[in-house]
C-alpha cells in the first residue's frame, strides 16, 4: 500500500510521464539551438563543434541525476528553493534559499533575454535593412508586449504551451528535413588542421566555451522538479522525465547541428557579415528549399522565440512570489494583482531585467550574455545542489528516497568538474567582460540584501533558525528505488 504523499499546497498530482517529459523538452528547445549553432562553431573553430552538444548533454545528465534524487525525495513546488532550504537550514537558516531566489531574479530573465536577442536576429532575415536602433526598439517592444499580455491575466496557459511545443517541433523538424535533402558529408566531416590538438590551449578554451553554450541549450531539463507537487508518482516519473528529455533533446540537437554543417560551410557561420552567422536555420532553408520556405520557417522560429519568452516570464515571476509567501523573501513580492491574481512585482522586476539583459546581449554579444547567466547560476544553484545532495544524505539518512543516484557519487563529481570548468574559464572566454566578477558582485549584494531582510523578519542570524524537516514527517509515495 502506498504511503500518503506530502502536502502539496493545494496542487493536484496529475502530470504523467509523457506530459512531464514534454514539459521538460518544450523548455529545453526554444530559440536556443537556432541561435547557438554559429556560436558553437566559432568556439571550436570548425565542424568538430558537435563535441560541445555532446559535452553539454553529459553535464546535463550528470546534473540531472542530482535533480532526480532531490526531486523524488522532496517533490514539492519550488525545486532548488526546497532542496537548499532543507539542506542548509541547520547552519545558515534561510540564507541559501534566499540567495537562490535572489540569483533567480537575475538568471531567469537573462535566459529570457537571449530569446529576445534571437527574435531580433531572425527578424533581421525578413527585414535585412533593419538598423541597430530599430532592432533595439523591436526587442524592447517585444518585452513590453509580453509583460502587458501577462499583466492582463492569461487563461488556458496549457493551450499556449501546447501551441509553442507544436511550432517548435515543426520548426526543428523542417530544418532537419531540409538539411537531409542537400546534405554534404564533406562539409560536415572535414575538419581544419589541429582541430583535435588536445595539447594546445586553443582546444580547451573552445571546449569550455562550447560546454557553456551546450549546457545553456539543455537548460530546462529540471522543469518538472519545480513542479514536483503536481507530478504523479514523483519517485518514478520525475527522474525518468529528466533522463528521457535530455536524451531526446540530445538526439534532436545532434541531427540539427550535423545537418546544418552539411549544408552551410562552417566558415560562413563565423563571418559577422553573413546571414548564416545570425540566422543559420533560415540560411539552410533558403539554400535547400528556396526563399519562400526560408521565410515561412523564419516566421515559425519568431513565434517560438516569442512564446518561449512569454512562458518563461510567466513561470519565472512566480519564483519570488512563492518564496515571499513562505517568508523566505521580501514580503512585497507576495502580493497578487487584486483582479487577475498574478504576482505583480515579480513580473515587473523580471520584465525590467529581461529588457536590460537584451540590451547587454545586443551591444556586446550573445555569447557574453550566456556566460553571464551561467556564472550567476553556478555558485548558488549548481554547486550548492551538489553539496546539498551530500549534506542531506548525511543529515537526513531517514529521508525516503524513491530514487537514488546511479553510481553515487560519480555523477556528482562529473557535474562538479563540468560546472567548475564553465565558471573557471568564463573570464578567459569573455575578455574584458568579467562575468565572474559580476556574478560575485551580485552574490555579495544578495548577502547584503539577506542581512537587511533577516533583520526585518527577525530570523537567523537575528532570530531562531526554525528547523523544519517536513519530508521526514511526511514520506513520499511508495516506489521501487531506481538506482544504486
Amino acid at each position: 500500500m502506498s504511503a500518503n504523499p506530502p502536502p502539496t499546497g493545494g496542487f493536484v498530482r496529475r502530470v504523467g510521464l509523457f506530459q512531464a517529459t514534454a514539459i521538460n523538452m518544450s523548455q529545453m528547445c526554444g530559440i536556443g539551438p537556432f541561435v547557438t549553432i554559429p556560436l558553437m562553431v566559432a568556439a571550436f573553430g570548425g565542424p568538430q563543434a558537435v563535441i560541445g552538444f555532446v559535452a553539454g548533454a553529459l553535464l546535463a545528465l550528470a546534473d540531472g541525476l542530482i535533480w532526480a534524487e532531490l526531486g523524488a525525495a522532496m517533490p514539492g513546488s519550488g525545486g532548488s528553493y526546497v532542496y537548499l532550504r532543507q539542506a542548509f537550514q541547520y547552519r545558515t537558516g534561510r540564507l541559501m534559499p534566499f540567495l537562490f531566489v535572489w540569483t533567480a531574479m537575475l538568471f531567469i530573465p537573462l535566459i529570457m533575454s537571449t530569446g529576445v536577442v534571437g527574435f531580433v536576429q531572425y527578424l533581421g532575415y525578413l527585414a535585412p535593412d533593419m538598423g541597430r536602433t530599430t532592432g533595439d526598439l523591436v526587442g524592447l517592444g517585444m518585452v513590453a508586449l509580453v509583460v502587458i499580455l501577462l499583466w492582463r491575466g492569461i487563461e488556458h496557459i496549457a493551450r499556449i504551451t501546447a501551441v509553442m511545443w507544436a511550432v517548435m517541433i515543426t520548426s526543428v523538424l523542417l530544418v532537419i528535413l531540409a538539411a537531409a535533402t542537400d546534405f554534404s558529408p564533406h562539409l560536415a566531416f572535414t575538419y581544419p588542421a589541429h582541430a583535435f590538438d588536445f595539447a594546445g590551449n586553443r582546444f580547451w578554451l573552445g571546449f569550455a566555451a562550447g560546454l557553456t553554450i551546450g549546457i545553456y541549450d539543455y537548460l530546462g531539463y529540471n522543469t518538472t522538479a519545480y513542479m514536483g507537487a503536481e507530478i504523479k508518482d514523483p519517485g518514478r516519473i520525475l527522474p525518468r522525465s529528466i533522463i528521457f528529455s535530455i536524451v531526446g533533446i540530445m538526439a534532436i540537437y545532434l541531427l540539427l547541428q550535423i545537418g546544418t554543417l552539411g549544408v552551410i560551410d562552417w566558415r560562413r557561420m563565423t563571418d559577422p557579415g553573413d546571414i548564416a552567422s545570425t540566422s543559420v536555420a533560415s540560411a539552410v532553408l533558403e539554400k535547400t528549399w528556396g526563399k519562400g520556405a526560408a521565410d515561412t520557417v523564419t516566421v515559425l522560429i519568431l513565434i517560438t522565440a516569442f512564446a518561449s519568452v512569454f512562458t518563461g516570464l510567466l513561470g519565472g515571476s512566480r519564483v519570488p512570489y512563492d518564496a515571499a509567501r513562505e517568508r523566505v523573501f521580501f514580503r512585497p513580492y507576495a502580493k497578487l494583482h487584486p483582479r487577475h491574481r498574478f504576482p505583480m512585482l515579480g513580473l515587473a522586476t523580471m520584465g525590467v531585467v529581461t529588457a536590460i539583459g537584451f540590451l547587454i546581449g545586443r551591444h556586446t554579444d550573445l555569447a557574453t550574455l550566456i556566460q553571464l547567466l551561467t556564472t550567476v547560476m553556478v555558485i548558488v544553484q549548481a554547486l550548492a545542489q551538489i553539496l546539498a545532495l551530500s549534506v542531506l544524505r548525511r543529515r537526513q539518512p531517514g529521508l525516503r528516497r524513491p530514487y537514488r543516484m546511479w553510481l553515487y557519487p560519480l555523477p556528482s563529481f562529473i557535474a562538479l568538474a563540468g560546472w567548475l570548468t564553465i565558471y573557471g574559464y568564463a573570464d578567459k572566454n569573455s575578455p574584458g567582460r568579467h562575468p565572474i566578477e559580476w556574478s560575485l558582485a551580485w552574490l555579495a549584494l544578495g548577502c547584503v540584501a539577506y542581512v537587511v531582510w533577516a533583520r526585518l523578519e527577525k530570523v537567523w542570524p537575528f532570530g531562531p533558525k526554525e528547523i523544519t524537516e517536513e519530508y521526514l514527517a511526511a514520506p513520499t509515495p511508495d516506489a521501487e528505488p531506481a538506482g544504486t
